[in-house]
């Protein structure tokens, strides 16, 4: 089943530059996934091809306008399996779990903002679920869009060609991810672990593992914290009590 983008943006060459290079590239190529991309002022009424107009109430900027909006929505062929997301700031924070539960859909509507933001009616009537990136102001949100398309696509089944290179992703499991080398074995007196140039792949999947919960305990307490919190497997208890006696020596 092929995965379908479609992205209502003032700026699709954004959109479609991004994704016409590396993996995303080889992914639409493969049919894997499809992004299209829709201009709101392809559907303005307005001679001029406006879309925006000053806030009722005064204040700075400009709110971008129903009509050309929601007309452009209303073009987009929709599925009971459709899911709407509407990039705001004000929106869930996005994160791994959300990118996997994104990625059973088979169609995925990014509506991208831009200026001051959205007549608030917009929202009301595509019925959209808002999300953000994080906690910070972008001008659009088309960069967003980019960086959700990517990640949703990084879960689907053939993307990335081998399935455990996702399955090693940090955020995966709630963990950061492993240390990673390669060629030459020493550079600029950095050498390699010497456990990884052994060949026993049972003793360097341990090593990794115990590896993502240092780097998490480091890095990402409260990830951390919330690993240990929830953790049931033997083996991974094991190892963090052994990485919370070293780091509490």
């Amino acid at each position: 089943m092929q995965m379908k983008f479609d992205v209502i943006t003032l700026f699709p060459d954004m959109i479609n530059q991004a994704c016409s290079h590396s993996i995303i590239a080889r992914g639409i190529s493969h049919n894997i996934i499809s992004v299209n991309t829709l201009n709101p002022r392809d559907f303005t009424l307005d001679k001029h091809k406006k879309v925006d107009d000053t806030p009722y109430g005064g204040g700075a900027g400009m709110v971008l306008m129903c009509q050309p909006y929601c007309d452009c929505f209303d073009s987009i062929e929709k599925t009971d399996n459709t899911e709407i997301i509407l990039l705001s700031p004000q929106g869930k924070v996005f994160n791994q779990n959300m990118a996997r539960y994104l990625s059973k859909k088979e169609h995925i509507i990014l509506i991208c903002g831009h200026y001051e933001g959205f007549d608030e009616r917009i929202k009301k009537y595509t019925r959209a679920k808002e999300v953000s990136i994080g906690d910070f102001v972008l001008t659009g949100g088309e960069l967003p869009a980019v960086c959700i398309i990517d990640s949703v696509s990084r879960n689907i089944d053939g993307f990335l060609g081998k399935i455990d290179s996702a399955h090693f992703d940090s955020f995966s499991d709630g963990l950061l991810e492993h240390p990673q080398f390669t060629k030459p074995r020493l550079y600029q007196q950095m050498e390699v672990p010497e456990i990884l140039l052994g060949g026993n792949h049972q003793l360097i999947a341990k090593w990794r593992r115990k590896q993502q919960m240092i780097i998490t305990y480091q890095k990402r307490k409260d990830l951390f914290d919330k690993f240990k919190e929830n953790c049931r497997n033997k083996e991974d208890l094991a190892l963090l009590n052994e990485v919370i006696s070293e780091f509490t020596v």
